[in-house]
């Protein structure tokens, strides 16, 4: 299932809630003293919810019973951050030992408050090197200026849904490659039924569109959001105004912004059999690897592709790139069993076997080399793009902030309004856009 993008006002909230945590986390409360070979009770707390998920994540926790008898895990699910985040602050008994998180952004604030543990000393006394096990782009969302407090537990890579019956219909024989292709092809593939409505559009560079944040399709870019210093740079950054621009044309393509909002307000729920990608409406779709199952199960009535996402022409030895975030697990800075809990952070997401049959039960992305080599994989093709995707050198993650996804949540408010036509001088709008980034970061420090 997807890592949720937040609505502004629970991105928000996080953010908020995020801000507390650099002045009361007290990492010396927990114990790395305790001998992981005695018998124990962990706490797992997660965000897995629908059943299908629950009952991999128990599977997995029985798993490793198994090899670990002496430990019990007692397992929560569909906790969010802003929980787990209360729980940590209070401390005690009742506050959990491993804890998992879909919200990537938040690990700036994880690693520099100390409310999760830096797992570096656990990696090297049990002789993991980590470069030669994960991928770097999971080590980067997974750590924040040197503290590795959190290891990738499967990852989410994004690419290009299309459908074939409707590329066939069009004439056009692959996927594009290229900005310049992509904006042909969605001209060719959108099917007006009136003047200022829609059968199917090629492409929808709504930015509010399901999976379609501003910061999915930036990725195709490789931007730098900050310098060296940690200031944003988004109006320093070429890839900013070639990226809005080439939505913008996107967009003009096929009919402009108003007429595909208005077409965009009659989709169904993203994750019912009503999604717009399902039912026609789109031809092409950015969406994460576990919309292919879905598929499956809804028995989509046309024949459909995965590819990666289109790069700008400038950069065409980057195709094949994509974003990448994930779930991410770690050890509670207040947890006296930390020991024990490695043992348990280190099956999920370093034991090949087991990243290998989660991935599989929940269709998400090995998040290790090993994992991504085994034939025990789900063979199917189209899900193996997206693990190609996972390893370019290209693919691109979030960098952690301080202030978690407030930068993002930015983005996205600059972008609405970038693409309803609100914003008249665009670089003027991004220098505005970083001063108020640089304005969240401060405060989050202070």
């Amino acid at each position: 299932m997807p890592r949720w993008r937040l609505p502004t006002c629970a991105s928000a909230a996080l953010a908020a809630a995020g801000l507390l945590l650099s002045g009361c986390a007290n990492p010396s409360v927990g114990s790395a003293n305790d001998d992981p070979t005695k018998p124990v009770t962990l706490k797992f707390w997660h965000g897995w919810a629908a059943p299908g998920e629950v009952e991999a994540v128990n599977a997995s926790i029985e798993r490793f019973e198994r090899l670990h008898p002496h430990i019990e895990v007692e397992s929560t699910g569909n906790v969010t951050d802003a929980t787990i985040n209360q729980a940590l602050r209070a401390g005690g008994d009742k506050a959990p030992d491993v804890v998992s998180s879909f919200t990537t952004n938040n690990v700036g604030q994880y690693c520099d408050s100390g409310m999760w543990v830096d797992l570096d000393p656990f990696l090297r006394k049990t002789g993991i090197d980590k470069r030669e096990v994960f991928p770097k782009t999971l080590l980067d969302y997974t750590s924040y200026q040197g503290n590795q407090c959190a290891l990738p537990l499967l990852a989410d890579a994004y690419g290009m849904y299309y459908n074939k019956d409707a590329f066939k219909e069009a004439g056009i024989e692959r996927p594009p490659r290229t900005m310049s292709e992509f904006k042909r092809a969605a001209k060719k593939l959108t099917v007006r039924s009136g003047k200022d409505s829609y059968e199917r559009v090629g492409y929808m560079p709504n930015f509010r569109l399901y999976q379609g944040s501003p910061d999915r399709l930036f990725a195709q870019w490789g931007p730098r959001y900050f310098d060296a210093d940690g200031h944003a740079r988004l109006a320093e950054e070429p890839a900013t105004y070639d990226f809005l621009k080439t939505s913008r044309q996107l967009a003009d393509a096929q009919g402009g912004f108003d007429d595909l909002e208005k077409f965009r307000l009659t989709f169904g729920d993203e994750m019912s059999n009503q999604n717009a990608f399902l039912t026609g409406k789109l031809a092409m779709h950015l969406d994460g690897e576990w919309r292919g199952l879905m598929l499956d199960e809804a028995k989509a009535d046309f024949d459909w592709g995965v590819a990666p996402l289109p790069v700008p022409d400038d950069q065409k030895d980057t195709y094949g790139r994509g974003f990448i975030t994930g779930t991410v697990a770690g050890i509670a800075h207040s947890s006296k069993h930390q020991n024990a809990a490695w043992e348990l952070v280190k099956f999920l997401t370093t034991n090949t076997n087991q990243v290998v049959d989660f991935a599989n039960d929940i269709h998400n992305v090995p998040s290790t080399y090993a994992a991504l080599k085994s034939p025990r994989l789900d063979a199917d093709p189209r899900f193996r793009t997206f693990f190609r995707i996972l390893e370019s050198k290209h693919s691109k993650a979030l960098p952690p902030s301080t202030n978690g996804g407030a930068y993002v949540v930015s983005l996205q408010d600059f972008s609405y309004s970038f693409e309803a036509g609100h914003v008249s001088d665009l670089r003027a709008g991004l220098r505005k856009l970083d001063d108020q980034i640089d304005a969240d970061t401060l405060q989050s420090k202070s």
